[in-house]
């Protein structure tokens, strides 16, 4: 057991050598930054008197930051849950060390999560971050948030949806992966489609308001709207990307049943889906929370937030890895990055580095005029 410090609130954890769910209770010093992301969040967001729910609390790290580092006006009440009895003694000592007394802002419970859950009346927030995929508790979470209430997701099994192991993301999540430079995108899609899919079930329409992936996992805040219609609406956003590994070709299609060969090459498309072809963030609460980082001195959150900023601004489905283009191509030079974004913001086209992938650009611009840019560049 050890002491730790993170954001503002100081900790006792077990510490292995390494992050493994066989430690007595978990705690992974990797996901600061997914904690420093939530409390920017919630932070940005029009709500108030948040009632908040971690039905995997473990040791209580995320709901203390919370309680420590929200404005005052924005929580309730936490529910922390964790079934383990190790972990529920660890959050109480955590709670004492910060020197947290309120009760009437603090429930400890020492449930399985999905029962936790369902004997529960219902949260404005709901944080759902296991080890491993978020399938388990997904039902059971989207029960229970509320009307305009926020769910968040997190997933570790970037194998899956990654295309690392195709029948794994068929089996989980009901889509085909696809292995190539942007699969990391299309695993937050899948995954994102996956979640509304078990929304819809309950005519719920959970709309994507800030998603990112890093390291060895995807996130994702959804906003909660009720009713057949707004689920409809959702679902209609559900579709396949086609894909040419011989030239980078891509292009979203509504179904693959007419396949049909690449533009470019001639060569057969490829394909990844169901997944989700709409926007992966609110860009008013992206802003928002970009000012918010600023306030900070963690340089890891400032450029993150930035990069995200920039990103946010510009409606498509993946990107493009400048070096990939250049090799498949047979062009003559990897242009810089910064050289080839000034570039094309001269032809009047959007254009932003991805923080999903270094050396990458995410632009509203097709292969054709890429190519022809990098072309002039060389």
């Amino acid at each position: 057991m050890e002491t730790i410090n993170e954001g503002k609130v100081r900790f006792k954890s077990y510490v292995g050598d390494k992050i493994s769910k066989k430690l007595p209770v978990f705690y992974n010093p990797v996901m600061k930054l997914n904690r420093d992301v939530s409390v920017l969040l919630l932070d940005s967001v029009d709500k108030k008197e948040m009632q908040l729910a971690l039905p995997l609390a473990a040791t209580g790290i995320r709901g203390i930051r919370f309680l420590i580092e929200l404005k005052k006006e924005k929580v309730k009440f936490i529910s922390f849950n964790d079934k383990s009895d190790e972990a529920v003694k660890l959050i109480k000592g955590n709670l004492k060390l910060n020197k947290i007394k309120s009760k009437d802002k603090i429930k400890i419970f020492n449930l399985d999560a999905n029962n936790f859950l369902l004997n529960s009346k219902g949260f404005d927030y709901i944080d759902i971050d296991p080890f491993g995929s978020p399938n388990f508790l997904l039902d059971s979470a989207v029960k229970r948030i509320a009307r305009n209430g926020i769910l968040a997701v997190t997933a570790t099994d970037t194998a899956a949806l990654c295309g690392s192991s195709k029948n794994a993301c068929l089996r989980k999540y009901w889509s085909k992966a696809l292995k190539n430079e942007f699969c990391h995108e299309i695993g937050l899609r899948i995954l994102i489609k996956k979640i509304q899919e078990v929304a819809s079930q309950h005519d719920k329409a959970l709309k994507p308001i800030f998603s990112y992936s890093k390291d060895h996992y995807f996130r994702i805040f959804f906003h909660c709207e009720k009713g057949k219609k707004k689920a409809d609406e959702i679902i209609k956003n559900h579709g396949y990307v086609l894909y040419c590994k011989d030239c980078l070709f891509r292009e979203t299609a509504a179904d693959v049943f007419n396949s049909k060969e690449c533009p470019f090459c001639n060569s057969k498309l490829d394909y990844a889906g169901k997944l989700w072809l709409g926007q992966l963030w609110d860009k008013k609460i992206v802003t928002k929370m970009n000012k918010e980082a600023k306030k900070t001195k963690d340089k890891d959150l400032i450029k993150l937030m930035q990069i995200i900023t920039d990103e946010s601004k510009i409606n498509s489905v993946g990107f493009y890895d400048i070096a990939k283009v250049v090799k498949h191509n047979k062009l003559k030079h990897v242009p810089k990055k910064e050289l080839l974004i000034k570039e094309i913001k001269k032809a009047k086209l959007k254009v932003a580095e991805t923080h999903i992938r270094p050396n990458s650009i995410r632009s509203d611009i097709t292969l054709k005029e890429l190519v022809k840019i990098i072309r002039n560049i060389n």
